[in-house]
């Protein structure tokens, strides 16, 4: 079949779709991923087809507030554009991001299937509230259940971008339908949505109707014919083994802040670290920035990693076996960052708007002289590491394409 996935978002949301096209390409599918052109490189290092979308999600997610709904606004404009003009591709399957929602309206213009395939939990549920919420205060089970789907029902709230619904039917030529009778029409029809993420990590929620699976992360492959820096490998095994922090896409937004910051916590705890703040370069004897480095191969040569608690970066430590510093900034990071603490991988979380030098120094000192959370991260890691987490959507995908097959006439008409 071919597939194409619509992964918008930072380098964190279209990483592990390349890892999800590899094994669907492995499976005999065409795939192509409709990315910003920012992170594009990320899709044909793993050699797969790109095709770039206008516009880029990082600038709406800093600055004050009445700058970043202004950005993204135009954004969002950018965004349904290029998403519209994805209906002139040629297409069996769109699998589609949570931020990539707009692509359902795109997949009924073209006339195919298509798929979730989130990396957060968005779906209605009681144990926890939206995680895409500004505050993660629990509202009980009937508040949570109720918040969450009103996210999706009322017309300016929608996940992201719901609002430009109305907008984006429009100008696909479809007639118009509400937030709330295209929520009622997906989940009457079952509309499978498949998340990234180990269900050790996230177990099931409670009450999610059949269709909605937590199958296992999508591992992003390496860059083709990649082999870490010199540099870097001498400082791994020059001393003392370092821990990691680093704030993931958001980094290269307020560097010096960042690495002030970091390079402060290291002193006070007498750590050596690898950071991943904007620069790149030795800092000090006992302090490297890097630029882009697969977590695979860093992560397992440290003693901790303190990280935003991207849905990615919190995977790839998990599968490390290493503790962590939960440091969240927005979004979702809250509710993967609270995970890693219930997990008992991770000390309390520390919110960004609350980090200090001393509090980072502490949570690290912590993470690393208490063996408790090594040990509870190994274990996770075994069984983390033993899942397959593409294959339920391989098999669907290969299932539809059964199908597919059967409902055309000879001559490779439908019916």
């Amino acid at each position: 079949m071919r597939v194409l996935i619509i992964g918008v978002g930072t380098r964190g949301d279209v990483a592990p779709y390349t890892g999800l096209g590899v094994r669907l390409r492995e499976a005999g599918h065409e795939v192509t991923i409709a990315a910003h052109e920012p992170y594009a490189e990320l899709v044909t290092d793993a050699g797969l087809e790109s095709i770039p979308l206008p516009g880029d999600p990082l600038p709406t997610l800093t600055g004050p507030i009445s700058v970043r709904i202004s950005t993204f606004k135009e954004y969002g404009e950018q965004l349904m554009e290029g998403l519209a003009e994805l209906a002139g591709q040629e297409a069996d399957l769109l699998l589609l991001g949570m931020a990539g929602a707009l692509g359902y309206h795109v997949a009924e213009a073209m006339g195919v299937p298509s798929m979730g395939v989130h990396l957060q939990p968005i779906d209605p549920t009681g144990d926890f509230p939206p995680v895409m919420s500004l505050f993660q205060r629990s509202l009980g089970r009937w508040g949570n259940r109720r918040a969450a789907r009103l996210a999706f029902e009322l017309p300016a709230a929608g996940p992201l971008l719901a609002g430009l619904s109305t907008k984006m039917r429009a100008r696909l030529g479809l007639p118009p339908m509400t937030p709330r009778a295209l929520y009622r029409h997906r989940e009457s029809t079952r509309w499978p949505v498949f998340h990234g993420v180990s269900p050790l990590v996230l177990p099931r929620p409670a009450g999610w109707r059949p269709g909605l699976e937590i199958t296992g992360y999508w591992w992003p492959p390496r860059p083709q014919d990649w082999q870490p820096d010199p540099v870097l490998r001498d400082f791994l095994t020059s001393g003392p083994t370092p821990v990691f922090v680093g704030f993931g896409s958001l980094a290269g937004t307020r560097t010096e802040q960042y690495t002030e910051l970091a390079v402060h916590a290291l002193q006070r705890a007498g750590l050596r670290g690898v950071l991943q703040t904007g620069l790149q370069g030795h800092i000090s004897d006992d302090v490297l920035a890097v630029g882009d480095v697969p977590h695979d191969w860093l992560f397992p040569r440290l003693a901790a990693v303190a990280h935003h608690c991207g849905s990615g970066t919190t995977g790839s430590g998990v599968r490390a076996g290493v503790p962590a510093v939960a440091v969240p900034v927005m979004n979702d990071q809250p509710f993967w960052a609270s995970r890693l603490t219930a997990l008992g991988v991770a000390p309390a979380a520390i919110p960004f708007r609350r980090l200090t030098p001393a509090r980072l120094a502490a949570a690290l000192t912590t993470a690393v002289t208490d063996p408790a959370y090594r040990q509870r991260a190994q274990a996770l890691s075994v069984r983390v590491s033993a899942e397959d987490g593409a294959a339920p959507v391989v098999e669907a995908v290969n299932q539809l394409q059964v199908t597919h097959r059967s409902c055309r006439r000879p001559g490779g008409k439908s019916d």
